[in-house]
């Protein structure tokens, strides 16, 4: 679990080139009432549990590709996996220190969310659309479909008759993804 008091970590390091990079994560510390593993000389990256939404789902995977993946060897990046009886489980990724390409896409991504709160917008968007199509088809019965329609009717555009019955039978969803999962 990561301690939420941990504030974040504004110090510098030296890179691989011998610049300054500003460090703009968390160090890992150990939260009250805490048995596990310990991730001493670690940087909290991002996380997500399992109640989390498209946007925190994309963030996480997009910046763990974004700064490499997981790393083969211990001691490198890695998803730690942890359960929580809140949260159920939870899942944060983890940073050693020391200067690596690792960190200075971490402390890049993490400069990025700053400014806008997407990873990846491609990605965001295409979860947002599976999850929209998921609530849609198992979520509305064909009239609720069609009640659904009629009060956002500006929200859908169909071609011609075959695909409004295609959406109208839940098969896909052809509003906008971001009001239906509101």
């Amino acid at each position: 679990m990561i301690d939420s008091k941990a504030a974040e970590q504004t110090n510098s390091q030296p890179t691989n080139k011998g610049e300054i990079m500003e460090i703009k994560l968390n160090e890992w510390t150990m939260p009250d009432s805490y048995f596990g593993a310990t991730w001493e000389g670690y940087y909290v990256f991002l996380s997500q549990n399992r109640d989390s939404h498209c946007l925190e789902r994309s963030n996480f995977r997009s910046a763990l590709e974004a700064i490499g993946g997981e790393s083969e060897h211990d001691g490198g990046v890695q998803v730690v996996p942890e359960n929580h009886w809140a949260c159920g489980w939870f899942e944060w990724i983890a940073i050693p220190f020391g200067p690596s390409k690792a960190l200075a896409k971490a402390c890049e991504v993490m400069e990025g969310l700053e400014d806008y709160p997407v990873v990846d917008e491609e990605d965001f968007c295409e979860l947002e659309t599976e999850e929209a199509n998921e609530v849609w088809r198992v979520c509305y019965d064909w009239r609720e479909r069609i009640q659904y329609i009629r009060e956002n009717e500006s929200e859908f555009y169909f071609a011609d008759y075959p695909s409004m019955l295609s959406c109208v039978r839940g098969e896909w969803f052809g509003g906008y993804a971001s009001e239906l999962l509101v």
